[in-house]
């Protein structure tokens, strides 16, 4: 009989212990950014919190031929994981100029996994092009520096190119939340007026 009450009072107190850990855990917002730049064409975000550096995204262009070929890379620090991208890629337009064409130059691939489904959309009333990427795999761990691409300015007044930018980072531990990272990039390439 003690022994039938040792074992439910050691089933109760292990069922209390994990009463909480089926909640969903909390994702924290980062939407201010540090801009790092190198040059008007190459720049980063660097994303803080506690004053330690939870992620950053970059990106570097350079214009051939009248159109931007452009290269993003995304770190995040140990302990999280990549769970979905979604960048809007677009140009300015002028008040009567058309949006940039933006395509995908080379697919996003891991190391030993099949490239991840990529999704590149446009919309009528929004300018340039959304790319998501939402199953990582084992790019997930990973700093992604394999996201390609090519950019061509329908309008000649156009130099400016956005990159508006979200990433959510899923945590490794049972104890801690993940991170949404907001940020909008600004690069300048006025060699497209030349």
């Amino acid at each position: 009989m003690r022994r039938r009450t040792c074992l439910a009072a050691l089933g109760t107190a292990g069922a209390s212990a994990l009463a909480g850990c089926g909640t969903v855990r909390s994702e924290t917002a980062l939407s201010s950014p540090t801009v790092h730049a190198d040059s008007e064409s190459r720049k980063s975000l660097q994303f803080e919190s506690g004053g330690e550096e939870i992620g950053s995204i970059g990106a570097d262009g350079a214009v051939s031929n009248g159109r931007i070929d452009l290269s993003t890379e995304i770190w995040h620090r140990e302990g999280t994981r990549v769970e979905a991208i979604e960048l809007h890629v677009w140009m300015p337009p002028a008040p009567e100029g058309s949006p940039a064409e933006v395509a995908l130059a080379s697919p996003v691939q891991g190391d030993s996994s099949p490239p991840p489904d990529v999704t590149l959309s446009t919309d009528r009333d929004e300018p340039g092009a959304v790319i998501e990427i939402d199953d990582l795999d084992d790019l997930a761990d990973e700093t992604i520096s394999t996201i390609d691409l090519v950019v061509t300015p329908r309008d000649d007044r156009a130099t400016t190119l956005v990159i508006d930018s979200t990433i959510d980072l899923g945590s490794s531990s049972l104890l801690t939340g993940g991170y949404e990272l907001d940020g909008q990039l600004e690069l300048e390439f006025p060699e497209l007026q030349e």
